[in-house]
């Protein structure tokens, strides 16, 4: 299946948003690392990598490749988009290798390759999506039974892992990090989904956000973005770059998936 125009410029604009968010890990970490000699490390509870130039030249980073991200959502369907974040591993990995002398070993590399095997796969065989022409049709999607049992479902496992497994197995086991992020990512994505299309129909003169509905889409990507981000940090400042870049991509993309599946029946799609 041929890419259309939007899907096109959905994976320009999701692959100069990978370079970004790849090159932002080494920028953070390099950061975190800084701002650990100076007080209480970000693993530990402390926020003193707030005052450290070089963390927030990586926080920019990120933020732009956010906003390519998040323009990316506006043009193609979550599962084209997402996969395409395989490229930031291979910027991560690369740039941890040479910066932060982090060593990616055999398995490493042949985790990168088949993450980016696969998301070659998913973009070859994108599907089209089903036009939306109002937030209030994705409104009406995310209130099916189905999506509120996968938020709720969600929303405990992340609630059980913050409050039962971080004080004990945070420093430990990168997966409970990187869980949270991951779970909270999924819902970001389909909020960012409805924003990014309000954006998109407002600009053509449909204004989308004198609906109430827009406006708690917005809150629901405020608030999983700062959980997200609190819970990245933690897990760069304790783990390797180099395996949790992978980690969170290969979690965070199948938690997306899932949700899209669900949210939007991408699959149904593919197939009449």
């Amino acid at each position: 299946m041929g890419l259309s125009p939007d899907n096109f410029h959905g994976l320009t604009l999701a692959v100069s948003s990978s370079i970004f968010i790849g090159a932002s890990f080494i920028m953070k970490k390099k950061g975190l690392i800084k701002a650990g000699t100076k007080g209480i490390r970000a693993g530990s509870g402390g926020y003193t990598y707030l005052y450290e130039p070089l963390w927030w030249v990586g926080m920019i980073s990120m933020i732009v490749g956010e906003i390519a991200n998040f323009a990316a959502y506006a043009f193609a369907p979550a599962i084209l988009v997402t996969p395409l974040g395989a490229l930031s591993i291979i910027v991560s990995a690369v740039l941890a290798h040479f910066v932060l002398e982090e060593k990616l070993h055999i398995f490493g590399v042949l985790g990168c390759a088949l993450c980016v095997v696969g998301s070659i796969s998913i973009v070859l065989h994108a599907p089209q999506e089903k036009p939306i022409h109002s937030v209030k049709q994705v409104w009406q999607h995310a209130t099916q039974p189905g999506f509120i049992i996968y938020t709720f479902l969600v929303l405990i496992v992340v609630a059980v892992l913050i409050f039962r497994y971080v004080p004990r197995y945070g420093h430990t086991h990168m997966v409970v990090y990187v869980g949270i992020c991951s779970l909270m990512g999924s819902l970001t994505v389909m909020s960012v989904k409805a924003v990014g299309i309000a954006l998109k129909l407002t600009f053509s003169e449909m204004n989308q956000f004198k609906y109430f509905e827009t406006w708690v889409f917005v809150l629901v990507v405020t608030v999983c973005c700062v959980f997200q981000l609190n819970y990245l940090n933690k897990a760069l400042d304790t783990f390797n770059t180099a395996i949790i870049a992978p980690v969170y991509y290969v979690m965070f993309t199948i938690f997306t998936i899932l949700a899209s599946v669900i949210l939007f029946k991408v699959i149904y799609y593919m197939y009449v």
